[in-house]
């Protein structure tokens, strides 16, 4: 048995001082000026050479916000998944239930990722897929290759109208221990039969780890296209020909400073001008949003860590809610401690 606890305190410095949360294409580290518990779980994990399986049970901001559309007993799963291996000279697994998300270099568990908060990307595409995979891991340890068939984007049940199935993929490489190489992809949609609005996203990252461990750096970059929705449900009336398309670039890297401290720093860019992911601003330019970041970590102990990360926002059209009206830049300082056992 495992468990994890992360609190948190956000002090948006933009937003007026009754307002609880932060901006609506965040998930985690989400409610504004008071302390909050961001992810909290317990898992219990069986595995053998034969067969696997995990149960993790969640609370926490992160569960209430990015699990709004399931139904209530549901939104406590982090993970309820039972693999079985298909081969006895081959690593190869078969995985179903809730699983993971393998689309992405971060995860909820802010621990595990290089900054305190997340990049908008990550925010925005799956933290977990409930459906079936096939998983292959190369005897080197070189190769992952993944293939799965999934509900929908980031679901549980499958959203209404929807035939489904989706299906997913990733192909990892590394080379050395030095460098990770990923693709992966989702091919499927997240809306209604009705409206044929295919969606084919692809997530591409590097990661660049030198050996004495001191430098790293993460590159990465989502893109996404929904085809244009047709017009009063007929297939032959569409919006226009084509397809909406998304985007994000973003660097992150870090830097070990003392045997338990670390500075970190990202840049990041998101362009979803269609509303496709962030949904509708009302503006002209839609949600494209430039995001900087610095924050520094360090470990009490080897399962205690402090951080504390500033971030600005700074988008193209005023979005982000003021005491006076609106304004085209976001500021917040998040600090949060986690434990894990």
């Amino acid at each position: 048995m495992t468990g994890y606890v992360e609190t948190y305190y956000v002090h948006d410095f933009t937003t007026p001082k009754i307002t609880q949360e932060r901006p609506g294409f965040l998930y985690n580290h989400k409610r504004n000026r008071e302390v909050n518990i961001n992810l909290a779980f317990v898992k219990l994990a069986y595995g053998n050479r034969a067969v696997r399986s995990n149960l993790a049970v969640q609370v926490g901001t992160y569960a209430q916000y990015n699990y709004a559309a399931e139904q209530d007993l549901l939104r406590n799963i982090l993970e309820a998944n039972a693999g079985v291996r298909l081969s006895e000279t081959h690593n190869l697994w078969v995985d179903a239930g809730v699983l993971t998300s393998h689309i992405g270099f971060e995860s909820a568990i802010s621990k595990d990722c290089w900054t305190l908060t997340r990049s908008i990307l990550a925010e925005n595409s799956p933290y977990f897929l409930t459906g079936a995979k096939l998983t292959y891991n190369s005897a080197n340890g070189r190769w992952t290759l993944l293939g799965s068939v999934v509900n929908g984007w980031q679901r549980i049940r499958r959203p209404a109208g929807y035939g489904g199935p989706s299906v997913s993929t990733q192909v990892q490489f590394r080379p050395s221990g030095r460098l990770t190489l990923n693709w992966s992809s989702f091919l499927g949609s997240d809306r209604p039969d009705s409206l044929r609005q295919g969606r084919f996203f692809n997530n591409f990252y590097a990661i660049v780890s030198p050996a004495d461990g001191r430098f790293g750096l993460i590159l990465g970059f989502d893109i996404g296209a929904d085809r244009k929705p047709v017009r009063n449900g007929h297939p032959n009336q569409r919006e226009g020909t084509g397809a909406y398309i998304w985007y994000s670039p973003v660097v992150i890297a870090r830097l070990k400073t003392t045997g338990r401290s670390y500075l970190n720093g990202r840049i990041e860019y998101y362009d979803d001008r269609h509303g496709v992911v962030v949904g509708e601003t009302g503006t002209p330019g839609g949600f494209r949003t430039y995001g900087y970041s610095l924050g520094y970590d360090y470990a009490i102990t080897p399962n205690a860590l402090f951080r504390i990360e500033g971030k600005v926002y700074n988008s193209r059209d005023a979005l982000f809610e003021t005491a006076g009206g609106r304004s085209r830049t976001n500021t917040a300082l998040t600090t949060s401690l986690a434990v894990s056992f």
